[in-house]
């Protein structure tokens, strides 16, 4: 079989423009297909835009390692390709004395994960930078900040172009079948064709693993459940109280209802975690009483008529609620046995950050 491509990609987000631009200017040819009718319209476009630092993921994990590299890369290639971003940092707040310790974990997860910065700040120190938060103490992560994750996207997709990478919308990756040296790979849209590729990437976000189902001969054991865990925010309306990032210490399946800013200075706080059946993305005005109570903890002065509905995304889990978090899975040849075949699965927060570390994982694998 003589192939067409040397690597297609499925799936235009955050993490597909990024390999697709980080495998053109390998060398190799690339194609990239995306279902929807524009690029990052999934999971990419529906998150808090924060450049994470690295705070919360297991000593070497591939969260952790992604996420510190990935978070270098960012900050250098947006002041590079002139994309709009800010270093706010954040505080992790512990809102009583039994949560102190969990901040005394989180930083020395930070120290072993070689995030630079961050230290302990108590009460007082807390309130000199931001008089309107209650807690009793704080981590400080300088390194934490926010940008612009539509001009991302498109600086990623202008990059492949210039490199040589064939990116198409309205064209779904169907299927798959092995062939001699490579993929035979069926494409839907309004020309259904098939394409032959020596590689195939699967980073199809919420639809990695209905893909990797579709692709023969590929264990149905390697592939890990879906879990989808929707994330509501609420943007505040008024002028915004706080000059950080200001986030609860961890709840199970996400973050905390946080407060994220944006680069126009507009607060929004979220995610909450709601586990869903199926993908939509209403936020309903009745979680606002939820969403004042959390935020009031650490923000008595939050007037609950401020908050409106914004906007929901949904992190594609690869456990349940209950289970403990699971590291990212980007599993080629030597972890499912098929030569060619790269599928990624559970790629959540902090996939944004990390984009760019796991292009470059995924081109390194490949070029071994």
């Amino acid at each position: 079989m003589s192939t067409d491509l040397d690597c297609l990609i499925a799936g235009g987000g955050v993490v597909g423009q990024a390999c697709a631009r980080a495998l053109a200017q390998a060398g190799l040819s690339v194609a990239l297909c995306e279902r929807e009718t524009q690029f990052g319209q999934g999971i990419s476009s529906r998150s808090s835009e924060v450049i994470h630092a690295g705070l919360h993921y297991a000593p070497g994990s591939m969260k952790a390692r992604l996420c510190v590299e990935g978070a270098r890369r960012l900050y250098a290639y947006c002041t590079d390709r002139g994309i709009a971003h800010r270093r706010l940092g954040k505080l992790v707040v512990a809102l009583r004395d039994e949560e102190i310790p969990r901040l005394v974990a989180m930083r020395d997860l930070a120290q072993a994960n070689g995030v630079p910065g961050c230290r302990l700040l108590d009460h007082r120190e807390v309130r000199r930078l931001e008089p309107r938060l209650e807690c009793v103490a704080a981590l400080s992560s300088p390194a934490t900040g926010i940008l612009d994750s539509h001009g991302l996207i498109e600086a990623l997709g202008c990059d492949a172009d210039e490199a040589g990478a064939m990116r198409v919308v309205s064209t779904p990756v169907l299927g798959a079948k092995r062939e001699t040296d490579g993929w035979e790979i069926r494409l839907g849209g309004t020309e259904p064709t098939s394409i032959r590729s020596r590689w195939l990437i699967n980073a199809a976000g919420l639809g990695a693993q209905t893909l990797a189902r579709h692709i023969s001969g590929f264990p149905r054991e390697a592939i890990p459940p879906r879990h989808l865990a929707k994330g509501c925010y609420f943007a505040l309306s008024g002028p915004q109280p706080f000059r950080h990032l200001i986030y609860p210490v961890p709840e199970p399946g996400g973050l905390g209802i946080h407060l994220t800013l944006d680069l126009a200075g507009q607060a929004r706080f979220g995610p909450d975690v709601q586990w869903i059946s199926r993908a939509n993305y209403a936020v309903s005005k009745a979680r606002v009483a939820r969403f004042a109570e959390a935020i009031r903890r650490y923000w008595p002065g939050l007037d609950e008529r401020a908050l409106t509905p914004a906007f929901a995304g949904i992190r594609p889990k690869i456990v349940g609620p209950g289970d403990a978090d699971a590291d990212f899975r980007i599993d080629g040849p030597d972890d499912h046995g098929l030569p060619g075949l790269i599928q990624m699965f559970g790629i959540e927060s902090p996939g944004l950050t990390a984009s760019l570390a796991i292009a470059a994982h995924v081109t390194e694998r490949i070029a071994n």
